[in-house]
């Protein structure tokens, strides 16, 4: 996140490089990065002659190099974009001449989105050199929570705890998918507003008491009448409540409690460093290794990968989802 806010500031202060390599298994922030280049490298009237967005998929590296050495018209610069590069991955290799050597008035810009460039060859070590090359890596769930929080305030928003937890665990960490559901609250609340978990139930339509969030504490618990309150509720609501995203959040959580119990350091920094985990779970995990010792979570494990096939067709046939979740719920319990 800091390397990605950088590159927009060395660029707002007028630091410009000719070649711009953005590479990762997160999208979000190769996007964000090409369409800022997009938008305010050149002004309007130059966009016209001076800007173009290719596709990997339909242009050759001969045809990008042939592009980015032209000169600007009416311009000091020209921006050429390509997005989709992972198309070019068998011969992005060739793009090493011109990197050695760029054109300075060009801003060459490649999003080559969920592949990796080899570090050890010569193409990333000429742009190490002279441009600017950036993996944007995938977060984890403890990091989207902040990643989050200060999305919101940048824009005049803010967002409580449980809130924040409740999109998480809900969107998982696809941050574009993240983006898109701020982007409608942002539309229906005024600026300066907290997002709570109703409005979150309200114009998103997740429900703030019947959720996977909510599942896993109540089975952590113990509780069984709350874990049946909201496992009834998910049966009456299955398309807004998938039987394998539940399974595959369950068996995140006691793969992580399977972990937990083989620490030897229980102190609350420590747990959330281990697990990757907001320390704001940690007590969720403490509670839930007094209920299940390490054997019970060993054979919970194993349930939910049973079910999860079932869940998927395999080895049951017609099976519904009410009775699934049933069945889940007897075995963890």
């Amino acid at each position: 996140m800091d390397e990605a806010l950088q590159i927009v500031n060395d660029i707002r202060k007028g630091i410009i490089k000719p070649i711009y390599f953005l590479f990762g298994e997160e999208a979000y922030f190769i996007d964000k990065i090409s369409d800022y280049i997009g938008n305010k490298i050149l002004t309007e009237e130059e966009k016209g002659f001076n800007q173009m967005v290719l596709y990997g998929k339909d242009v050759s590296i001969e045809d990008i190099v042939g592009n980015a050495k032209r000169y600007p018209m009416m311009a000091d610069r020209q921006v050429v974009i390509i997005k989709e590069a992972q198309h070019l991955s068998r011969s992005i290799e060739r793009l090493t001449s011109y990197v050695e050597n760029p054109q300075e008035t060009t801003v060459l810009v490649i999003c080559y989105k969920y592949k990796k460039l080899d570090k050890r060859k010569a193409l990333y070590k000429a742009i190490k050199k002279g441009g600017v090359v950036f993996e944007s890596k995938k977060l984890y769930e403890n990091q989207v929570t902040e990643w989050l929080r200060k999305t919101l305030l940048s824009s005049g928003y803010s967002i409580s705890h449980k809130a924040a937890i409740l999109l998480v665990e809900f969107l998982g960490t696809d941050l574009s998918r993240i983006n898109n559901e701020l982007s409608k609250l942002k539309l229906v609340l005024p600026e300066k507003s907290e997002i709570t978990p109703q409005d979150i139930e309200e114009h998103i339509g997740i429900s703030k008491d019947y959720n996977n969030f909510e599942l896993k504490k109540a089975i952590g618990e113990r509780n069984v009448v709350k874990a049946t309150k909201i496992i009834t509720y998910f049966a009456q609501n299955p398309k807004n409540n998938p039987f394998v995203l539940t399974v595959t959040l369950l068996n995140s959580f006691f793969s992580q409690l399977l972990q937990y119990h083989g620490l030897t350091d229980h102190s609350p920094k420590s747990v959330a460093s281990a697990l990757r985990i907001n320390p704001y779970f940690v007590g969720e995990f403490q509670t839930a290794a007094r209920n299940y010792p390490m054997k019970k979570v060993s054979q919970i494990i194993s349930y939910l990968r049973e079910l999860d096939l079932k869940g998927k067709g395999v080895g049951a046939t017609n099976v519904n989802q009410a009775d699934l979740l049933k069945e889940l719920l007897v075995k963890i319990l």
